[in-house]
């Protein structure tokens, strides 16, 4: 009779567990999905829009870390361009040149009271790496119109923000469109230097004037699959927060000396050795905040046995922990990453180096900080090797609220054109200029609204880079739809 109450009982501990579970991973099934937004009736002339696109990609607007190598002519000339393609947008908007050479726009609303909406991007470009050039199917600063693309250097990052941004408001003030809020544009010059002189001064300038915003809109993931193993479904990568940047110096001395008499452990050895430590000794991996957000809006197009996992990371989080683990994307979504990028040590093939040196590009989790980095790496490295933290260009961001409006909007804006994918929040992994704007408000959002291939997002900043010309549309209309819908209310937050 016990042993009968005995199975009894553990059979049905069993099965509630089991009914836990498979409750728990039917209650992901379903998903929330984003209801849909009408789009804005717009006459929109495609071959003009595609060529004034084409048009932009031929201006070098190139950042270099040296200044002086900066053809500041290339951005005078792309300022022209722009006034003359828009011209509405330059006579009924206020503008004005913030840092040198970006650009900030204010679209009054009819109450300017309600907090202000903000989309952003940055006109420069990265350069094409030197040797590279007759790798291009089409010259870089070409701008051709071929094979169903647009090909040219800032063709995904990031002028088709700009263009897409400023060809939806000509759209919408030719169509009689006024906003009820205000809607400010903020186009950096210098993104891709670290962006101190344009976005940086441009919230400088708008928090002296006491501007205060509603949500943020820059560059980020773009629709695209192959972004999750066993997900089909396109998924539209939102992001809502960016990791931090900062960098780390390893560096050893010694006497030197003659080549024929080497010491037991150099300076150089010691440095290579602090260097391998460093790529075997990462930080702790954590399944928290964004990635698990990230997981549980994509689950509803896993299959069921990873679904299962999500729905129960409190028995499965440290085997779904190791999956994510083994795809550099996955791992640098669940820890801090290090990567060393530059070792210098030597000057003659039979001189022992009397110092090297190596720098560690750190990229911060949100809740890690560098002084835990650099206690972390103290730890590591061999003795005789100095650990300096060499500079912070950024904190990680903060987490923007995925219950906010600002979210909502986006969501359903991407969903109206692009009814085949899935919205996803997803934590940035590289740095951006919308890390600025935290200060204004914490909802800054980052997302890139065109379908890109992995084939096509591999382009960005490599050879190749293009943008099809279905997408440079499809980006218009998602923000004409987001600014109809974003700005043409003044519901508050």
């Amino acid at each position: 009779m016990r042993r009968s109450l005995l199975i009894g009982g553990v059979a049905l501990a069993v099965a509630v567990f089991l009914a836990v579970l498979l409750i728990r991973t039917v209650g992901l099934q379903a998903g929330e999905e984003p209801g849909e937004i009408p789009l804005p009736a717009l006459q929109l002339d495609s071959t003009a829009i595609l060529e004034r696109f084409a048009a932009a990609l031929r201006y070098r607007t190139i950042s270099h870390q040296d200044t002086a190598q900066v053809e500041h002519a290339e951005f005078e000339r792309f300022h022209q361009f722009l006034f003359q393609s828009f011209p509405e947008v330059h006579r009924q908007l206020e503008w004005e040149r913030v840092g040198g050479y970006s650009l900030l726009y204010r679209w009054r609303g009819q109450d300017t009271t309600a907090p202000a909406v903000l989309l952003m991007g940055h006109m420069d470009v990265v350069p094409v790496e030197p040797g590279t050039e007759k790798q291009w199917r089409y010259p870089p600063f070409a701008g051709v119109i071929a094979e169903g693309s647009v090909w040219g250097r800032g063709a995904i990052d990031d002028k088709i923000t700009v263009m897409g941004i400023l060809e939806a408001a000509e759209a919408l003030l030719r169509a009689g469109f006024r906003p009820v809020r205000d809607v400010y544009f903020a186009f950096g010059h210098d993104e891709e230097v670290g962006g101190r002189r344009g976005a940086q001064q441009i919230v400088a300038l708008l928090k002296q004037r006491g501007v205060r915003l509603h949500w943020v809109l820059d560059e980020g993931g773009a629709v695209t699959v192959g972004m999750f193993p066993g997900v089909e479904r396109p998924l539209a990568m939102v992001g809502i927060a960016e990791k931090g940047y900062m960098m780390v110096e390893l560096s050893a001395e010694g006497p030197g000396g003659h080549s024929s008499t080497p010491p037991r452990r150099s300076p150089l050895g010691l440095v290579a050795e602090a260097i391998a430590a460093v790529e075997h000794s990462p930080m702790p991996a954590r399944l928290e905040g964004v990635a698990v957000e990230m997981l549980e809006a994509v689950a509803p197009e896993m299959p069921f046995w990873q679904r299962l996992l999500v729905a129960n990371r409190w028995l499965f989080g440290r085997f779904l922990l190791r999956q994510l683990q083994q795809t550099p994307r996955g791992n640098a979504t669940v820890r801090t990453t290090f990567a060393p990028t530059i070792f210098q040590a030597g000057i003659k093939e039979n001189v022992i180096p009397s110092s090297a040196r190596a720098l560690v590009n750190v990229r911060l989790l949100p809740g890690d900080t560098p002084e835990a980095v650099v206690e972390h790496l103290q730890r590591r490295v061999p003795k005789g090797v100095k650990v300096r933290l060499q500079g912070v260009l950024s904190l990680p961001s903060p987490v923007a609220d995925v219950r906010s409006e600002g979210f909502r909007l986006i969501r359903q804006v991407a969903r109206s054109v692009f009814p085949e994918a899935r919205p996803v929040p997803y934590l940035v992994l590289g740095a951006t200029d919308a890390r600025y704007y935290t200060v204004l408000t914490p909802n800054v959002f980052r997302f890139l609204p065109v379908r890109l291939t992995p084939e096509e997002y591999r382009t960005f900043h490599g050879t190749n880079e293009r943008m099809p010309v279905g997408e440079i549309l499809r980006a218009v209309r998602f923000y004409a739809g987001l600014l109809s819908a974003g700005a043409g209310t003044t519901s508050r937050p």
